[in-house]
């Protein structure tokens, strides 16, 4: 049987530079950073004091004030950007239709600010005033739980996780849902809320982040020789995909088709990349097998590029293994260097800046970019967007544990 094929169709995004996609394209367009001083508790005590917080997000301006209380700030950002997308999709759920629309959302570390507060809860007020909503505010998949539960979804309803691969594992594994014919259409993609006390300190004391705290919005500086680690980010980015028969039935706007989906494992370390980028490489050729494309056929790669020593050399390498003297031609760029790494988020939204770079035409770039790495070599798009033509790019994932997951989106030609 020819499996169906899975087109976007609905954009929605919760970032540190932008709550929606026209301020999210906006800012990195413009290279703005979303990077500064930690605003949502003391830091002061800890070696990085600086993130990419999302300022301006309240939470009943999507969902009513009962609803927002109990649940973590990770399901808030869930639940507002799979709004965005149905409503930018204009994608209406009803009775009718419910049953073949599912929810597909992933965190790498899920409800980290209730678990806090609960847990301070407990040790000063004692175990009868831990709140009832707790279990169910902390656990991953509550954010497509509650998404189903507030917009009808009734399709398949599911969550992964992968660490920083989440995102880009969450909408692969949806697509091949809506190829299978098991649903028409899925909402999709990550979202994370982790700038806490813990997670934070934990990130420290694995020395991973960088601690240009007096230069916040120089910190994240993915491929450059000075980059020494990366910056916690929050927010959601999630996606409206569906069938193309449907799309096209309903006359839908398409941002493009999602064509190839490849994963893999490193089976190296927990945190530490495959330093021969044997597991990445694998993953992205893998993806564009899927995908039938050869690596010429790639425009434009949005790099996992952390910011972290060994994530940009282990990445550039992958990327060299497998499109030879193409790599040298293909434009690469870190948008993390402007919205900071937003953890299993970080997969939803560089996919949704590969669709807007096919819709623009437009490749954003990677900011900071001042000292060259001879171990970075190749095309990052330093310092200032740049206008191209994109008809096929690239989202590259990785993630703790040795998750890979590479997705390829394809401008839609009306085929």
């Amino acid at each position: 049987m020819t499996p169906h094929r899975a087109v976007v169709t609905g954009i929605g995004v919760v970032s540190p530079i932008g709550i929606g996609k026209d301020r999210l394209w906006a800012s990195l367009v413009e290279g703005r950073c979303g990077v500064g001083p930690i605003t949502r508790f003391d830091a002061s005590a800890f070696t990085t004091r600086i993130a990419a917080e999302v300022p301006d997000f309240d939470p009943t301006n999507w969902m009513d004030r009962k609803e927002a209380r109990r649940n973590d700030r990770f399901v808030q950002f869930a639940y507002a950007a799979s709004r965005m997308a149905l409503e930018d999709g204009n994608f209406r759920l009803t009775p009718q239709n419910a049953a073949r629309v599912g929810v597909l959302i992933g965190s790498g570390i899920g409800g980290a600010e209730t678990w806090e507060e609960q847990h301070r809860t407990l040790l000063e007020r004692g175990p009868g005033r831990v709140s009832p909503f707790f279990i169910p505010m902390i656990i991953i998949n509550m954010a497509s739980g509650v998404v189903s539960i507030l917009l009808g979804a009734k399709g398949p309803n599911s969550a992964v996780v992968t660490a920083c691969a989440t995102g880009g594992s969450a909408i692969g594994e949806a697509a091949r849902i809506i190829q299978r014919g098991e649903a028409d259409a899925m909402i999709a993609g990550g979202s994370e809320a982790a700038i806490t006390p813990l997670s934070l300190a934990g990130f420290c004391s694995m020395k991973a982040m960088s601690t240009r705290n007096e230069e916040p919005a120089k910190a994240s500086r993915p491929f450059d020789a000075k980059r020494d680690g990366f910056i916690m980010g929050e927010g959601a980015g999630i996606v409206l995909l569906e069938n193309l028969e449907q799309a096209r039935a309903r006359e839908a706007h398409i941002y493009g088709e999602v064509v190839g989906y490849g994963m893999s494992g490193d089976a190296y370390h927990i945190t530490q990349p495959d330093p021969n980028a044997d597991g990445a490489a694998r993953s992205i050729h893998n993806a564009l097998h899927d995908a039938h494309l050869e690596p010429s056929a790639i425009d434009y790669i949005n790099a996992h590029g952390t910011s972290t020593p060994y994530n940009d050399k282990t990445e550039t390498l992958a990327i060299k293994r497998v499109f030879g003297d193409h790599a040298r031609s293909v434009p690469i760029s870190s948008t993390k260097s402007m919205t900071g790494h937003l953890l299993g988020a970080a997969g939803g939204v560089e996919l949704i800046a590969c669709a807007l770079a096919i819709e623009h035409q437009m490749l954003p770039p990677t900011i900071n970019y001042e000292v060259p790495d001879p171990a970075c070599d190749l095309d990052y798009v330093p310092n200032a967007a740049r206008p191209a033509r994109v008809q096929v790019a690239m989202s590259n994932a990785f993630g703790f544990g040795g998750h890979n997951a590479i997705l390829i989106l394809r401008k839609y030609d009306g085929s």
